[in-house]
């Protein structure tokens, strides 16, 4: 079987022979009941295949789509004429950068139409070009916009080029509306969707269908098109690794699924991520490792964001829809991004609640935070993190706390202005982290732990103090009586108290019982 990885043309796909997960049921219900739509989906999820497989539709290249689902649904097959803008492919660092990307596309298209608008402004120029495209062909047009996005993303943390950025894409966009007796069909699709004062506020006339539950499917693979498509791919896979059919099955859900675009849905397999697991035969984290989301943690960063909040978020659909450029709240960012993911919802409140998707994401993106806030490199950390758990399961109380002290060493000062937030943020982290290795709690029913990791032979209870002492952490410990859920297990059990000095931003004393 061929797996069309890194493919986004949905004609090579076709003509040569590769996997293709049908999804041109959504392109007839798009084409035929509405006009004008927008997407969100986190990147490399296939929505630039998408945007292939629309234009191939409404070009009418009928030959592509045989014994696909929209074969038994179309009947005319029109051929429109389609524009088509990616802003995918370029590094946006200067409102020139933008203005040169929108200007290819324009003058590629007015070479085709006529350019007597070449030396306007981009708005106008689109908007003519889109009137020429009509009194040309006599047909009206389909515009499709590939990652609209990008350069909003690329400039978060730079309020004055971001600014730029919005003006510039707000008066191109709205060239869609004004344009609307000249066009036929609208997709624009992107990571995320920009604010209610932002690109988007003149296009009322934009259908999200982000969150629509007639929609979740439209991108990535569902359980049972994995089971319908691959299921060969799976017996390869099982046989390569050892396990059982069953036993794959499980692993690929634990590993890649868990993606709800609404309550109450099915969960979405990331598919980048599904078919590189069936190319090289191995488990991997092969969508976090295609993408640096620095952004995100410059968001984290500069709001002082407490990371343990990020399993127990609860928000508003407006909230999860837009992102408002001036706002300290990174959530709306970090779920549209693919990182984070509806796990549940309050029905009464109308609240959603966030959580990883899967152990892919989860696992790479505490890998991926920890160099950002502790003394170790991306390269180190991974080496340390091991080291830490091998000594924890050996019973080396000393050594491993050591190396504990170790992550907060040489931490530059800027990050650590919130001294509290900081240390905190450095544990969370940490027992995420150990938790894949060795088993990690935090809450009892007198109280939240600071740490616990249990091994099958030991048990290690840890309180930490802010500038407090060792002694009273200990002394809270024994108080709350932290240890009680755990005596019964038999193991060896050790109880830490630590200090964590603001002066010196490390752990200064620790005493163990």
């Amino acid at each position: 079987m061929k797996y069309p990885i890194g493919i986004q043309g949905f004609e090579k796909i076709r003509q040569e022979g590769y996997v293709y997960v049908d999804k041109t049921e959504y392109v007839y219900r798009m084409a035929t009941e509405g006009n004008y739509y927008f997407l969100s989906r986190p990147r490399r999820f296939g929505k630039s295949l998408m945007i292939s497989t629309l234009e191939a539709y409404f070009k009418g290249q009928k030959e592509l789509f045989e014994g696909l689902a929209i074969a038994k649904l179309e009947k005319d097959w029109k051929s429109y004429p389609v524009l088509h803008l990616d802003l995918n492919s370029r590094k946006y660092d200067t409102k020139e950068a933008l203005y040169e990307e929108l200007n290819r596309h324009l003058e590629m298209w007015e070479k085709e139409y006529g350019d007597e608008f070449c030396g306007r402004a981009t708005e106008e120029r689109f908007l003519q070009v889109i009137k020429k495209v009509y009194e040309k062909t006599g047909m009206r047009v389909v515009i499709l916009v590939d990652e609209y996005d990008k350069p909003m993303l690329q400039a978060i943390g730079n309020e004055k080029l971001q600014k730029e950025f919005r003006s510039t894409l707000k008066a191109f966009y709205s060239v869609l509306k004004t344009c609307d007796p000249y066009i036929q069909f609208a997709f624009l699709t992107g990571v995320t969707k920009f604010g209610k004062v932002s690109v988007f506020s003149d296009l009322n006339n934009l259908q999200d269908i982000s969150m629509l539950p007639q929609f979740v499917g439209i991108c990535g693979i569902t359980e049972d098109e994995l089971r319908h498509y691959f299921d060969c791919s799976i017996e390869d896979v099982a046989m390569a690794n050892g396990m059982t059919k069953d036993e794959c099955y499980t692993k690929m859900k634990e590993m890649y699924d868990g993606y709800h675009f609404r309550q109450n849905t099915v969960g979405i397999y990331n598919p980048f991520s599904v078919l590189n697991t069936f190319q090289h035969q191995v488990f991997d984290a092969y969508w976090f490792e295609t993408g640096t989301p620095t952004f995100l943690v410059e968001l984290l960063k500069k709001h002082k964001y407490s990371l343990e909040r990020i399993e127990q978020v609860q928000t508003t659909a407006d909230v999860l829809n837009s992102i408002d450029s001036m706002s300290d709240n990174p959530i709306p960012v970090i779920y549209q991004a693919g990182y984070l993911t509806i796990t549940g919802y309050d029905n009464r409140f109308k609240l959603y609640k966030l959580g990883f998707p899967n152990k892919e994401v989860e696992e790479g993106f505490m890998q991926y935070l920890l160099p950002f806030y502790c003394s170790y490199s991306s390269v180190d950390a991974p080496f340390q993190i091991s080291q830490f758990v091998r000594e924890v399961e050996a019973g080396e109380t000393e050594k491993f706390l050591v190396r504990l002290k170790s992550f907060f060493a040489d931490t530059p000062y800027e990050l650590v202005k919130d001294v509290e937030n900081h240390y905190q943020n450095v544990l969370f982290i940490l027992t995420k982290l150990c938790g894949f290795y060795v088993k990690a709690e935090y809450h009892t029913s007198a109280g939240r732990i600071d740490m616990v990791l249990q091994t099958d032979q030991y048990v290690y209870v840890m309180e930490f103090k802010l500038d407090g002492s060792a002694e009273e952490a200990l002394e809270q410990i024994e108080q709350k009586d932290y240890p009680l859920p755990f005596v019964a297990e038999g193991k060896r059990l050790v109880k830490i108290g630590m200090n964590f000095s603001s002066q010196t931003r490390n752990i200064d004393k620790w005493v163990i019982a």
